[in-house]
């Protein structure tokens, strides 16, 4: 051993002896685990190391209630259990999880280091040392009643519906009273709405916005769906879902520890086969992320183009000035904050993908991609709420209109819509002709073309008349 090796001890498993390092708390599984899937350095996600500790505190409180460890580990012992998955959860051993995302498909090598890391820190504190597995078993007392088909994705949902919780909902909620904000503070802007990329009848700055506010509204919708498929968990199914080894009453008593702990619901599954078969309700919240970032990516790229300019492009809104954005073109500012929640939605778009191949790999009474699944999924809501509150803060809170959107109603053809109701489709047509031929506005070709007086054309051509439901003239043919 050189100097710059570390101390190393000998620990076991049902497979023999292994050396392990000395300051580690994760024992022979965990390091048979490292050394067979050296494949990309990802570890899990820290949710999820916190999801397991909650699910193993709510083990060994339920087990201790239900007797099961009477006469077999002292009061003493589960006490220090129940304070191992407390600093698991909080993060305190995130460095003993080692073990690479790529792994074995059911996360059976992720179950077992929290067994193992839980064991011998509470042996620790118990006063032996590391590695002992007495009095603390890792199987036998941390494991009591589960298995690793059953708490792996027990975890990945509960860890998904807190990150939605903590994190995603609050921030589209927070984006979606910026857009409201700017929904009412860009009300009285009129300008030439648009549809194909060409000009469309006149809409209000604020009505786009109030858009862009009701998208996000929905996608909170949706993501109480996606609660609602995650609250159900495969805890209490064991191996298959038949329950073996485990306490009928363990998954409800479980599940009820878990709710009032972490402050999101979870419940047996009514369907324990179906539960440990499939990822289903994982592969359904990750569409709902997905469609969450194709809306958000269509309000981003709208802001964006709606900022284009200044000089040639549409420049109807301003948009903060962040950073620099050329290394040569000196002056010129770029939509920076848009584009990263664009390529945040391109991430989440290519996650889902990943998510869905991971579902339909189950096999029997057993998926095989759960570690996958878990990290793209939760890489999803993370990357959501944290590009949607930059987004917010950073980019719609500070937007301003320009007087350019306005300017462009008077230019617009397409505001010959409204006289189509009074002088029909085909005259309103050819008046637009005429008027993007000859450079003219609509108004001064139909002074010529109709006999509508004055004050008639100006009313039919308010554009604050054209920016509500209704009809402006009588029905005509055309």
């Amino acid at each position: 051993m050189t100097d710059d090796a570390p101390a190393m001890r000998l620990e076991r498993d049902s497979m023999g002896e292994l050396p392990v390092p000395h300051a580690a708390y994760y024992g022979a599984s965990t390091e048979r685990a490292v050394r067979n899937f050296p494949i990309s350095g990802l570890r899990l996600p820290r949710r999820l190391i916190g999801a397991l500790g909650l699910v193993k505190g709510a083990a060994v409180h339920v087990n201790r209630d239900l007797g099961l460890f009477n006469g077999v580990l002292a009061q003493e012992s589960l006490d220090v259990i129940a304070r191992a998955c407390d600093e698991v959860a909080a993060g305190a051993f995130d460095a003993d999880f080692p073990v690479d995302i790529f792994q074995t498909g059911s996360g059976t090598s992720s179950n077992m280091n929290a067994n193992e890391v839980i064991a011998n820190r509470a042996n620790e504190l118990l006063g032996q040392p590391r590695g002992t597995r007495r009095p603390v078993h890792p199987n036998d007392h941390v494991n009591l009643c589960q298995s690793s088909n059953d708490v792996i994705p027990t975890a990945i949902h509960l860890a998904a519906l807190l990150a939605i919780h903590e994190d995603l909902e609050p921030s589209l909620r927070e984006l979606q009273r910026a857009l409201e904000a700017k929904a009412e503070e860009f009300w009285p802007v009129i300008k030439t709405g648009r549809t194909h990329l060409q000009d469309a009848t006149p809409i209000r700055l604020g009505q786009e916005f109030q858009g862009y506010a009701g998208q996000v509204e929905r996608s909170i919708s949706r993501l109480a769906h996606a609660r609602a498929e995650l609250a159900d968990v495969a805890l209490g199914g064991t191996a298959v879902g038949t329950g073996i080894n485990a306490h009928p009453e363990f998954a409800a008593r479980a599940c009820a520890w878990l709710s009032e702990r972490a402050g999101v619901e979870v419940r047996e599954t009514g369907n324990h086969f179906q539960a440990q078969a499939t990822m289903d309700p994982c592969v359904e919240a990750s569409g709902v992320l997905n469609t969450i970032a194709v809306s958000l990516l269509k309000i981003s790229n709208d802001i964006r183009l709606l900022g284009s300019g200044p000089r040639a492009g549409l420049f109807e809104l301003l948009l903060p000035e962040v950073q620099p954005g050329s290394s040569i073109m000196p002056g010129k500012v770029n939509p920076v904050i848009a584009e990263s929640l664009i390529q945040v939605c391109a991430q989440v778009m290519g996650n889902h993908l990943a998510v869905t191949l991971g579902g339909q790999w189950g096999f029997f009474e057993l998926n095989t991609m759960m570690p996958v699944i878990a990290r793209n999924l939760l890489e999803s809501i993370e990357l959501l709420a944290a590009g949607a509150r930059n987004f917010s803060r950073q980019c719609v809170e500070g937007l301003a209109a320009t007087p350019n959107g306005p300017a462009a109603v008077a230019r617009g053809l397409a505001i010959c819509t409204a006289l189509a109701p009074e002088i029909g489709y085909d005259a309103a047509a050819l008046i637009a002709k005429v008027a993007f031929q000859t450079g003219r506005t609509v108004s001064e070709v139909a002074a010529e073309r109709t006999g509508l007086s004055a004050a008639d054309l100006e009313r039919l051509l308010d554009p604050v008349s054209m920016v509500v439901p209704g009809l402006t003239g009588a029905p005509m043919g055309g």
